[in-house]
Protein backbone atom coordinates (compact mmCIF):
# COMPACT_ATOMS: atom_id res chain seq x y z
CA UNK A 1 0.00 0.00 0.00
CA UNK A 2 2.74 2.65 0.54
CA UNK A 3 4.31 2.49 -2.76
CA UNK A 4 0.88 3.24 -4.39
CA UNK A 5 -0.14 5.85 -1.89
CA UNK A 6 3.50 7.59 -2.13
CA UNK A 7 3.22 7.08 -6.02
CA UNK A 8 -0.39 9.12 -5.78
CA UNK A 9 0.20 11.97 -4.11
CA UNK A 10 0.68 14.10 -6.53
CA UNK A 11 -1.48 14.11 -10.23
CA UNK A 12 -1.58 16.21 -13.67
CA UNK A 13 -5.10 18.02 -13.66
CA UNK A 14 -7.05 18.29 -16.94
CA UNK A 15 -6.16 21.76 -17.16
CA UNK A 16 -2.49 21.65 -17.65
CA UNK A 17 -1.97 22.23 -13.80
CA UNK A 18 -1.26 19.76 -10.33
CA UNK A 19 -3.08 18.06 -7.85
CA UNK A 20 -2.11 17.59 -4.34
CA UNK A 21 -4.47 14.52 -4.06
CA UNK A 22 -3.04 13.05 -0.47
CA UNK A 23 -0.43 14.41 2.36
CA UNK A 24 2.71 13.44 3.04
CA UNK A 25 6.26 14.63 3.15
CA UNK A 26 7.19 14.20 -0.50
CA UNK A 27 7.97 15.97 -3.25
CA UNK A 28 7.28 15.76 -7.08
CA UNK A 29 9.74 17.23 -10.47
CA UNK A 30 7.38 17.74 -13.61
CA UNK A 31 7.53 19.62 -16.46
CA UNK A 32 4.52 21.90 -17.03
CA UNK A 33 4.60 23.64 -20.42
CA UNK A 34 8.05 22.90 -21.34
CA UNK A 35 8.96 24.45 -18.05
CA UNK A 36 10.74 22.16 -15.05
CA UNK A 37 8.96 22.13 -11.90
CA UNK A 38 9.78 21.01 -8.76
CA UNK A 39 7.21 21.21 -5.78
CA UNK A 40 8.13 20.30 -2.15
CA UNK A 41 5.64 19.48 0.83
CA UNK A 42 7.22 20.01 3.99
CA UNK A 43 4.51 18.48 7.02
CA UNK A 44 3.81 16.86 10.13
CA UNK A 45 0.17 15.59 8.42
CA UNK A 46 -1.88 13.44 9.66
CA UNK A 47 -0.44 14.97 13.27
CA UNK A 48 0.15 17.91 12.75
CA UNK A 49 -2.54 20.79 10.71
CA UNK A 50 -0.08 23.07 8.83
CA UNK A 51 1.63 21.67 5.13
CA UNK A 52 3.89 24.09 4.18
CA UNK A 53 4.65 23.74 0.46
CA UNK A 54 7.36 25.46 -2.44
CA UNK A 55 7.17 25.42 -5.96
CA UNK A 56 9.76 26.12 -7.88
CA UNK A 57 10.58 26.98 -11.49
CA UNK A 58 13.23 27.47 -13.52
CA UNK A 59 11.52 29.77 -15.91
CA UNK A 60 7.89 31.77 -15.23
CA UNK A 61 5.14 29.48 -16.11
CA UNK A 62 1.41 29.70 -15.13
CA UNK A 63 -0.43 26.54 -14.15
CA UNK A 64 -3.06 25.98 -11.20
CA UNK A 65 -2.20 23.99 -7.81
CA UNK A 66 -5.25 22.31 -6.56
CA UNK A 67 -4.77 21.68 -3.17
CA UNK A 68 -7.57 19.11 -1.74
CA UNK A 69 -9.33 20.76 1.51
CA UNK A 70 -10.92 17.73 3.73
CA UNK A 71 -14.57 17.88 4.62
CA UNK A 72 -13.62 17.39 8.26
CA UNK A 73 -11.18 20.43 8.19
CA UNK A 74 -14.81 23.03 8.42
CA UNK A 75 -14.30 26.19 7.74
CA UNK A 76 -11.44 27.76 9.11
CA UNK A 77 -9.12 25.88 6.41
CA UNK A 78 -6.81 28.66 4.92
CA UNK A 79 -4.06 29.27 2.44
CA UNK A 80 -1.28 31.67 3.07
CA UNK A 81 1.07 32.79 0.14
CA UNK A 82 3.76 35.24 1.04
CA UNK A 83 2.34 38.47 2.83
CA UNK A 84 -0.87 38.27 0.74
CA UNK A 85 -4.40 37.48 1.93
CA UNK A 86 -5.29 34.55 2.76
CA UNK A 87 -7.21 32.55 1.18
CA UNK A 88 -10.44 30.68 2.68
CA UNK A 89 -10.73 27.48 1.43
CA UNK A 90 -13.92 25.34 1.58
CA UNK A 91 -14.12 21.99 2.69
CA UNK A 92 -15.00 19.08 0.65
CA UNK A 93 -13.28 20.32 -2.44
CA UNK A 94 -9.85 21.50 -4.35
CA UNK A 95 -8.84 24.77 -3.60
CA UNK A 96 -7.39 26.06 -6.75
CA UNK A 97 -5.05 28.25 -7.16
CA UNK A 98 -4.00 29.62 -10.59
CA UNK A 99 -0.79 31.97 -11.06
CA UNK A 100 2.25 32.72 -12.96
CA UNK A 101 5.25 31.13 -10.90
CA UNK A 102 8.40 32.60 -11.00
CA UNK A 103 11.52 31.74 -8.75
CA UNK A 104 10.65 29.97 -5.16
CA UNK A 105 7.47 30.63 -3.83
CA UNK A 106 6.40 29.26 -0.51
CA UNK A 107 2.91 29.08 0.86
CA UNK A 108 1.40 27.22 3.76
CA UNK A 109 -2.12 25.56 4.10
CA UNK A 110 -3.73 25.08 7.61
CA UNK A 111 -6.17 22.64 7.93
CA UNK A 112 -7.98 22.88 11.71
CA UNK A 113 -8.14 19.54 13.49
CA UNK A 114 -10.72 19.31 15.99
CA UNK A 115 -11.75 16.75 18.22
CA UNK A 116 -15.17 14.90 16.98
CA UNK A 117 -17.45 12.35 18.52
CA UNK A 118 -19.10 10.02 16.14
CA UNK A 119 -21.98 7.45 17.14
CA UNK A 120 -21.10 4.33 16.06
CA UNK A 121 -22.63 0.57 16.83
CA UNK A 122 -24.91 0.30 19.72
CA UNK A 123 -24.77 4.08 20.77
CA UNK A 124 -21.28 3.84 21.35
CA UNK A 125 -18.94 6.74 20.59
CA UNK A 126 -15.55 7.24 18.49
CA UNK A 127 -13.23 10.15 18.89
CA UNK A 128 -11.86 11.65 15.59
CA UNK A 129 -9.43 14.00 15.07
CA UNK A 130 -8.58 15.59 11.97
CA UNK A 131 -8.22 12.37 9.03
CA UNK A 132 -7.75 10.27 11.95
CA UNK A 133 -9.33 7.74 14.57
CA UNK A 134 -8.49 7.56 18.09
CA UNK A 135 -7.84 4.05 19.74
CA UNK A 136 -7.10 3.38 23.84
CA UNK A 137 -3.47 3.03 24.60
CA UNK A 138 -3.28 -0.66 25.69
CA UNK A 139 -0.40 -2.32 27.24
CA UNK A 140 0.75 -5.08 25.11
CA UNK A 141 2.57 -8.60 25.99
CA UNK A 142 3.58 -10.06 22.54
CA UNK A 143 3.84 -14.00 22.73
CA UNK A 144 6.24 -15.87 19.95
CA UNK A 145 3.97 -18.98 19.04
CA UNK A 146 5.83 -20.30 16.02
CA UNK A 147 7.67 -19.61 13.06
CA UNK A 148 11.60 -17.94 12.36
CA UNK A 149 11.88 -14.66 13.48
CA UNK A 150 11.25 -11.80 12.50
CA UNK A 151 8.54 -13.70 9.80
CA UNK A 152 7.25 -15.53 12.56
CA UNK A 153 3.49 -15.89 14.27
CA UNK A 154 2.45 -14.11 17.15
CA UNK A 155 -0.02 -13.26 19.97
CA UNK A 156 -0.66 -10.00 22.07
CA UNK A 157 -2.31 -10.39 25.56
CA UNK A 158 -3.39 -7.15 27.08
CA UNK A 159 -1.59 -6.35 30.32
CA UNK A 160 -3.89 -3.12 31.27
CA UNK A 161 -7.37 -2.86 31.54
CA UNK A 162 -9.29 -1.99 28.01
CA UNK A 163 -13.09 -2.53 29.16
CA UNK A 164 -13.85 1.15 29.20
CA UNK A 165 -17.04 3.91 28.82
CA UNK A 166 -16.61 6.97 27.66
CA UNK A 167 -17.59 10.20 30.44
CA UNK A 168 -18.26 12.73 27.72
CA UNK A 169 -21.03 15.23 26.50
CA UNK A 170 -20.52 14.25 22.36
CA UNK A 171 -21.87 17.49 21.61
CA UNK A 172 -18.92 19.40 23.38
CA UNK A 173 -16.27 17.06 24.17
CA UNK A 174 -13.62 17.76 27.32
CA UNK A 175 -10.57 16.39 26.42
CA UNK A 176 -6.79 17.24 25.89
CA UNK A 177 -4.57 17.37 22.94
CA UNK A 178 -0.94 16.30 23.56
CA UNK A 179 1.13 16.84 20.74
CA UNK A 180 4.38 15.50 20.67
CA UNK A 181 7.27 15.00 17.49
CA UNK A 182 7.18 12.76 14.77
CA UNK A 183 10.10 10.35 15.10
CA UNK A 184 11.57 7.79 13.10
CA UNK A 185 9.37 5.20 14.71
CA UNK A 186 5.76 6.51 13.98
CA UNK A 187 2.95 3.91 14.07
CA UNK A 188 4.03 1.76 17.51
CA UNK A 189 1.94 2.75 21.14
CA UNK A 190 4.92 4.18 22.68
CA UNK A 191 6.48 6.75 19.56
CA UNK A 192 2.77 7.78 19.09
CA UNK A 193 3.46 11.61 18.05
CA UNK A 194 -0.14 12.92 19.54
CA UNK A 195 -2.27 11.73 22.41
CA UNK A 196 -5.93 12.74 23.79
CA UNK A 197 -6.32 12.66 27.32
CA UNK A 198 -10.12 11.60 28.27
CA UNK A 199 -12.17 10.44 30.88
CA UNK A 200 -13.89 7.31 31.39
CA UNK A 201 -15.06 4.43 33.81
CA UNK A 202 -14.16 0.58 33.59
CA UNK A 203 -17.48 -1.17 32.47
CA UNK A 204 -17.06 -4.66 34.82
CA UNK A 205 -19.82 -6.58 32.54
CA UNK A 206 -17.87 -5.74 29.63
CA UNK A 207 -15.82 -8.74 29.25
CA UNK A 208 -13.82 -10.95 26.74
CA UNK A 209 -14.71 -14.11 25.14
CA UNK A 210 -13.22 -16.38 22.69
CA UNK A 211 -9.56 -14.83 23.41
CA UNK A 212 -11.46 -11.20 21.87
CA UNK A 213 -13.36 -8.42 23.17
CA UNK A 214 -16.78 -9.42 23.91
CA UNK A 215 -19.99 -7.90 22.44
CA UNK A 216 -20.23 -4.05 22.70
CA UNK A 217 -22.31 -2.48 25.48
CA UNK A 218 -25.94 -0.90 24.20
CA UNK A 219 -24.96 3.16 25.19
CA UNK A 220 -25.43 4.90 27.54
CA UNK A 221 -24.33 1.92 30.08
CA UNK A 222 -24.31 2.27 33.57
CA UNK A 223 -21.04 2.07 35.89
CA UNK A 224 -20.25 3.26 39.46
CA UNK A 225 -16.41 2.39 38.77
CA UNK A 226 -13.79 5.01 39.51
CA UNK A 227 -13.58 8.08 36.52
CA UNK A 228 -9.86 7.51 35.33
CA UNK A 229 -8.00 9.85 32.71
CA UNK A 230 -7.02 7.36 29.47
CA UNK A 231 -5.11 8.05 27.24
CA UNK A 232 -5.99 7.27 23.00
CA UNK A 233 -3.47 7.13 20.15
CA UNK A 234 -3.85 6.94 16.80
CA UNK A 235 -5.29 3.64 15.80
CA UNK A 236 -2.46 2.47 13.63
CA UNK A 237 -0.19 3.19 16.73
CA UNK A 238 -2.21 0.55 18.35
CA UNK A 239 -1.85 -3.47 17.96
CA UNK A 240 -4.86 -3.93 20.83
CA UNK A 241 -7.53 -1.69 19.33
CA UNK A 242 -10.84 -0.41 21.41
CA UNK A 243 -12.36 2.35 19.21
CA UNK A 244 -15.98 2.35 19.72
CA UNK A 245 -16.65 2.94 23.36
CA UNK A 246 -19.47 2.69 25.59
CA UNK A 247 -21.20 6.15 26.24
CA UNK A 248 -21.43 6.05 30.35
CA UNK A 249 -24.80 7.28 31.45
CA UNK A 250 -23.87 10.35 33.51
Amino acid sequence: GWPKFAAHLWMRTADGGVAATAYAPSSAHLTLSGIPVHIRCETGYPFSEELRFSVECEAPVRFPLWLRIPNWAGLGSVVRIGDAAPIRAMPGTFQRIERTWSGRVELTLTLPMAVRITRRYHGAVAVERGPLVYSLKIGEEWRHLRGELPHADWEVHPTTPWNYGLVIDPENPDVEVVKGKVGEVVYGPDHAPIHIKIKGRRIPEWTMEKNQAGPLPKSPVKSSEPIEELTLIPYGCAKLRITEFPLVDS
